[in-house]
């Protein structure tokens, strides 16, 4: 117990010794949590983004307006026969008709149009929701079977496909640009830490001769710049939460008004303890593999 008390209070000492050296480590330290912290709200705000376009979009089958209903109520049943399908809703064409009125009551143009009409000229159709937005390919591949080109119009995919391929690929760079830009200041918070760890051995040198000489162990040496790089650690965790906060609050608006899916004042409000300890789990790591590799490249311990 008394040696870890001492191997705290040296590492404590090392730090205010260091002065400005230590600062300007938190610094590199607190940008690298930043850039973390940010990462994982992107995903937040990415995957409500997708959600919410998954939840609008769909396949829609229109039909031929002589295929009898009990054919196109097969191929529903069919279709949710298929892993893929969330769920199939089956619209006739007197639905269809009776939507559309709904739709556009209030444009008397339309309406005096179909008033004039002696049929409908709306198509039975079938709406499909897949299980995941990767899942739409299969099933419009299923639709696309010879046997049911007799019976159906028409397959409303491919402009959502367009929409979908560009919103996931948007999202796969944005999110890979993130994660290079977390390692390269991860790195460069960590290369930061072991120089001034470096530099504290360098300059404990004749203390740490003297420590062997004593036989004192690998780790009561190493013990300090531990400590040390754990302070490094904990102090820029916290301060880039504070700093994170009110940038939280600033931007939650707009994202909110961007995609009225994503709360991330709320996320971050539920998620509160555990984002903090995510920081506090990152910095320390950091600061301890820092030390690490300083102590025993520079001490041979």
């Amino acid at each position: 117990m008394v040696t870890l008390f001492r191997i705290i209070k040296y590492g404590v000492q090392s730090f205010l010794r260091n002065g400005w050296l230590s600062v300007s480590t938190v610094g590199i330290m607190i940008l690298a949590l930043l850039v973390f912290e940010g990462l994982i709200l992107f995903n937040v705000v990415s995957q409500g983004a997708v959600q919410a376009i998954e939840n609008k979009v769909d396949i829609t089958v229109y039909f031929q307006s002589n295929v009898p209903e009990d054919t196109i109520l097969n191929l529903k049943k069919s279709l949710e026969g298929l892993s893929e399908v969330k769920y199939v809703q089956y619209i006739s064409q007197d639905q269809a008709l009776a939507n559309f009125k709904v739709a556009h009551a209030n444009d008397p143009t339309i309406t005096q149009t179909l008033s004039e009409l002696s049929a409908n000229p709306l198509l039975a159709s079938l709406n499909i929701k897949a299980q995941d937005i990767h899942h739409y390919d299969a099933i419009a591949s299923y639709l696309e079977k010879p046997d049911f080109s007799g019976i159906i119009q028409k397959i409303s995919y491919a402009q959502n496909q367009v929409v979908i391929d560009r919103l996931s690929a948007f999202i796969d760079n944005m999110t890979r640009g993130g994660f290079i830009l977390t390692i390269f200041l991860a790195f460069l918070a960590a290369s930061v830490t072991f120089n001034t760890i470096r530099l504290g051995i360098f300059s404990n040198r004749e203390q740490i001769g003297i420590m062997r000489l004593v036989g004192a162990s690998n780790n009561f040496i190493r013990g300090p710049y531990v400590i040390e790089g754990t302070i490094y650690g904990i102090i820029a965790a916290v301060v880039s939460f504070l700093v994170f906060i009110p940038i939280i609050a600033a931007v939650s608006p707009a994202i909110s008004s961007f995609v009225p899916e994503v709360n991330l004042q709320g996320y971050f409000g539920a998620n509160f303890l555990s984002v903090f300890l995510y920081q506090i789990v990152f910095g320390v790591v950091l600061g301890i593999v820092s030390s690490v590799i300083a102590t025993r490249r520079y001490l041979n311990v």
